[in-house]
């Protein structure tokens, strides 16, 4: 298989690459070059100031060879994930595109932007989608600022809707690693919320389903990617060393509305197992001070 990536120098992106390569697939990376990765030899780069955040034009080299797949890595609402399709369309076998828990009216109830009860979990890909959109259009500091037209609902809905370009949704958990939430803060920042649950994903393992999405020839439609079982923060607590340096989180939330995600369905279709387990991404996350249970 040829993959194009959209974005993919950056955390869960070199697992995506590294993935690929190990299967015998060819890779092009289209990015700006602001960030270089350490990626195996022979992946193919595209730099280009055009690759920012949103991306909505491509140049006439990501098109060649023919495309088995397009890994759009950062999309963020309507007008980047249109670009992607219409440019793709009759031209590549599938597009996966990223997407996130956000997207759950759980999250709106959540956060306290969609009013109503709380929503029993855990939540499959069919369970109900927000209904208020542009879930931080208020953080926005300028109709410029990616929070303004950040929107994985439109992601979702336009990189399924085209027939001629096959899509594969991935809904990404909390993703965590070396490189990004290293210092866990969205486990220990929790602390005083010891039975709420959010479901996590050590990021080799989030890598492990975007390759799963691009190349099971099975693979359609969307995917919630994540734990198998999602422990409370304080069973999360037990497995961890101590620390005094992730402040607890001011966030005015709804804690008795968890964010646990199904994660069935990617295991049972396409044979999904994490690579690492648990215990082993802490360690590596946070060096050797995750302690053993």
């Amino acid at each position: 298989m040829h993959v194009l990536m959209i974005g993919g120098t950056r955390f869960i992106g070199p697992h995506v690459v590294r993935g690929l390569v190990a299967l015998g697939h060819s890779v092009t990376v289209y990015h700006r070059g602001v960030t270089e990765a350490d990626l195996p030899g022979g992946v193919h780069h595209i730099r280009d100031p055009a690759a920012a955040m949103p991306v909505l034009s491509f140049p006439r080299e990501a098109l060649e060879p023919p495309l088995d797949a397009v890994i759009h890595m950062i999309p963020m609402g309507e007008r980047d994930a249109r670009a992607a399709v219409e440019t793709f369309r009759g031209r590549a076998g599938r597009l996966v595109a990223l997407s996130s828990g956000d997207v759950y009216r759980a999250y709106g109830r959540f956060t306290g932007l969609e009013p109503g009860p709380v929503e029993e979990g855990p939540l499959s890909e069919s369970s109900p989608l927000r209904t208020v959109s542009y879930p931080y259009r208020a953080q926005a500091k300028s109709p410029d600022d990616w929070a303004y037209s950040y929107e994985k609902i439109l992601v979702e809905r336009v990189a399924l809707a085209e027939p001629d370009l096959p899509g594969v949704v991935v809904r990404l958990p909390k993703v965590y690693g070396p490189g990004d939430n290293a210092d866990l803060a969205t486990i220990y920042a929790f602390r005083d919320h010891p039975r709420w649950r959010w479901t996590h994903g050590y990021v080799e393992n989030v890598a492990q389903a975007v390759v799963l999405a691009a190349c099971h020839p099975a693979a359609g439609g969307i995917y919630n990617v994540g734990e198998a079982v999602t422990p409370t923060v304080a069973d999360r607590l037990a497995r961890l060393p101590p620390s005094s340096s992730v402040a607890p989180s001011p966030m005015p939330a709804n804690f008795d509305q968890h964010i646990v995600y199904d994660t069935s369905r990617i295991r049972r279709e396409l044979g999904y197992a994490e690579p690492v387990s648990y215990e082993e991404g802490l360690r590596r996350t946070l060096g050797t001070g995750a302690r053993r249970v």
